[in-house]
């Protein structure tokens, strides 16, 4: 995604270097619900993701499970 010049164009390097943490079960699930391209689109920051209702749905439940060690 970061070669792509609608990237290099919209966003600084500083942007495009920076993430977030979370959780392999929360990780795999926003891929579920979204492609790469719309992620890096439209969900690039952690507040995007929390403001999406299903995300935020998914994240809730998420929350409930036990910890498997």
């Amino acid at each position: 995604m970061h070669r792509r010049n609608f990237f290099k164009k919209h966003f600084s390097k500083l942007e495009l270097q920076s993430g977030i943490y979370i959780c392999r079960q929360c990780h795999s699930g926003i891929h579920r619900f979204y492609d790469e391209m719309t992620l890096a689109k439209h969900y690039y920051t952690l507040q995007r993701l929390l403001d999406d209702e299903q995300l935020a749905s998914f994240f809730r439940w998420v929350a409930k499970q036990k910890v498997r060690v």
